[in-house]
């Protein structure tokens, strides 16, 4: 029986080529429908995943599974790699999120030998590149799977706070296109909109708010210059009240109108 082969949308994208059609992309809050995994070889930011904030540096290895709303901030200075396993992915994962600081030498040299391997193959045309790129592939999960491991003790457990922006999180991805304020998330979660707000803060340094909007408009942003679906009909689909309420909200996160965005090359 011949070995299945690797999935047909797995990507290794430069991480400074994530932002080459806008920050925005990278930096505004939302899911994947696959998993993805970072791999910064230099540079310093900060990333926010499930509505927790932290730093990043250079050999920190970020994963995040599908559908974990993320944003993260992508500088000049930055560089390495972004796996992404693609939906039809069946090598073993993790989970949740993990964001790994990588110190031993030997284990960045290994990850960087894998993802070279991984690519090398992938690029191949010689006989069984495919298997040999799922068999790497298998490898790189066995390498997160142990680093993931051998990190356990140095993980803190995630206070009430964070734990309830993480639900938020997840219940805003679910539901961020059906007109729902941050008061009917809060309700939904059983607490305060303040409480919430208090809590969101305290995690990411944002509001409640604005992780909703961030959200929004992102989605739109995508819809403008992916499809060519009329700006009326994108306010409908993402629960804004009217196009012009939406045409306001818009312009007000990114400086232009929509129809303006959608002109841009």
């Amino acid at each position: 029986m011949l070995d299945p082969a690797p999935p047909s949308n797995l990507r290794l994208i430069a991480i400074p080529r994530l932002a080459a059609n806008g920050r925005w992309r990278v930096e505004a809050m939302r899911a994947l429908s696959e998993p993805m995994l970072l791999w910064v070889t230099k540079g310093q930011g900060r990333i926010t995943i499930a509505g927790s904030t932290r730093g990043y540096t250079a050999n920190n290895a970020v994963f995040i599974p599908a559908g974990v709303m993320h944003g993260f901030e992508v500088g000049p200075q930055v560089f390495g790699t972004a796996v992404f396993f693609g939906k039809s992915c069946d090598v073993i994962l993790p989970r949740v999120p993990h964001h790994l600081r990588i110190r031993e030498t030997h284990a960045q040299q290994e990850l960087n030998i894998t993802l070279d391997a991984i690519l090398r193959e992938m690029n191949s045309t010689t006989p069984a590149h495919d298997r040999a790129t799922r068999h790497y592939l298998g490898l790189l999960g066995v390498w997160l799977e142990r680093q993931v491991d051998k990190a356990g003790d140095e993980v803190k457990r995630p206070d009430a706070a964070h734990r309830l922006v993480a639900r938020y999180s997840s219940l805003l991805e679910r539901n961020f296109r059906s007109g729902m304020g941050v008061g009917d998330f809060a309700g939904a979660l059983g607490v305060t909109p303040t409480h919430l707000t208090r809590c969101c803060k305290l995690a990411c340094g944002k509001p409640a708010s604005a992780l909703l909007q961030d959200r929004l408009i992102f989605e739109a942003r995508t819809l403008l210059s992916e499809t060519r679906i009329p700006v009326g009909q994108i306010a409908g689909a993402l629960g804004f009240a009217s196009p012009a309420y939406f045409t306001r909200a818009f312009q007000q996160k990114t400086g232009k109108s929509p129809s303006a965005f959608r002109k841009e090359p």
